[in-house]
């Protein structure tokens, strides 16, 4: 396949204008997962607050990764594990509380599950809050309070131009130290040196062994630019801002057109093939499913056939020893889920709609069986498909009718 990576923003992207994530684009991105390519949500947000986002795609179970605090930390949504970290010294935080305080700024940074805050009724703080499922605590001063090496520090007001001199100040007298970063109107994030959506893209790609051409991004705000322009393709939503929309190769719908679903489906799922789907990368995202616990395992796929083994042992056996007709009837829709998968369309999806089985003889305890998936009926509404388990001297144990529903994918 071409691409190996996708890279999405979150707010404005992905998530639409009532910051949720539509049923379209949360089965786009499993199944573009499913084919073997890397996701990485990338976002202003605290790890916290991204990952209900996470387990919404299932961002885990396929290796993905949490690109967070605008690209301070790269960490991996399968165990947690901390990939990359650029902080701010927290030596730092009390020319900032100084700064803060000078011009009545609310100074506020994340702790944990916690936004700490020297003001928590600051409308934009308690924003902040609700957005990322996390709790309020406040605090006097937060240079007595920080421990670790933070992530960001946010700075809030109503008036832009005093973020706006802020930033000019900090660049000019603090360059090689922190990085800022003005999203929106009235909060300007300051960050630790070179961190950024784009460096920390450049080592998630150095970690996977990947290069720029083999990398999509897809974003809308200021802080897109860079991993934008670095990536071998860089989408623009129809909602980014200009700078946005002058540096990338394509524009795509808004975010509330599902833009973010359209622009994957036709830059990636139309150009996959049956034959370039990574069975191996299959195999090892599907070991704690209902797929993992049976044992199955893919062994094949061609435009025309989809094969999968299952030993009968203890997880599949009835009491006396043979093989249970439920889980045949689980490997057989498992074999021809993967076949619609593929079939359908980009903007269309499948999900199971009837599957019948006629169990001819028996498998025993300590065989392998397996399952020889071929298309009865491709249409436009339902997929057929005929699935065949044999033993492994080749003795039918059972055939299986499987009938999947085809949709076009709504929002």
């Amino acid at each position: 396949m071409k691409y190996k990576l996708l890279v999405l923003d979150v707010d404005g992207t992905i998530l639409n204008s009532e910051r949720k994530i539509t049923q379209r684009t949360v089965m786009t991105l499993r199944k573009v997962q499913s084919i073997g390519i890397k996701v990485a949500l990338a976002s202003g947000r605290p790890t916290y607050g991204l990952l209900p986002l996470a387990k919404a795609i299932d961002l885990g179970t396929y290796g993905g990764y949490i690109i967070s605090y605008n690209g301070a930390q790269v960490i991996s949504a399968q165990d947690g594990e901390i990939l990359f970290a650029r902080s701010i010294d927290p030596q730092m935080v009390p020319y900032l509380e100084k700064k803060a305080a000078k011009t009545g700024m609310t100074m506020a940074y994340y702790d944990g599950d916690e936004v700490v805050s020297t003001d928590i009724t600051n409308p934009h703080v308690v924003d902040e809050a609700q957005m990322n499922g996390m709790k309020l605590r406040q605090v006097d001063q937060i240079s007595m309070v920080v421990e670790d090496w933070p992530s960001e520090v946010m700075l809030f007001s109503d008036h832009e131009e005093e973020l706006d001199s802020l930033e000019n100040h900090m660049q000019r007298h603090l360059n090689g130290v922190m990085d800022t970063i003005h999203s929106n109107p009235y909060m300007l994030e300051v960050v630790g040196y070179q961190v950024g959506k784009s460096y920390a893209m450049s080592a998630l790609m150095q970690l996977l062994g990947i290069g720029m051409e083999e990398v999509i991004a897809i974003g809308d705000g200021t802080a897109d630019v860079n991993m934008i322009q670095m990536a071998g393709t860089g989408i623009a939503m129809a909602n980014a801002v200009e700078s946005v929309r002058r540096c990338a190769d394509y524009i795509t719908l808004s975010n509330d057109e599902d833009g973010a679903a359209v622009a994957i489906e036709k830059a990636i799922m139309a150009e996959v093939q049956m034959t370039e789907i990574p069975i191996d990368a299959l195999n090892q995202q599907s070991k704690d499913t209902l797929m993992g616990n049976l044992g199955i395992q893919y062994t094949f796929a061609s435009p025309d056939r989809v094969e999968a083994t299952m030993p009968v042992d203890h997880r599949n056996r009835q009491p006396f020893g043979i093989l249970h007709g439920g889980a045949t009837l689980a490997l057989a829709e498992t074999v021809a889920g993967l076949g619609s998968l593929v079939a359908c369309k980009p903007d269309e999806t499948v999900v199971g709609m009837q599957v019948s089985g006629n169990h001819v003889s028996s498998a025993h305890e300590g065989d392998t069986v397996r399952a020889v998936c071929t298309p009865v009926h491709l249409g436009r509404s339902s997929h057929v498909w005929n699935v065949d388990v044999f033993t492994s001297t080749g003795k039918l144990v059972s055939s299986v009718r499987v009938i999947n529903a085809v949709m076009k994918k709504r929002g």
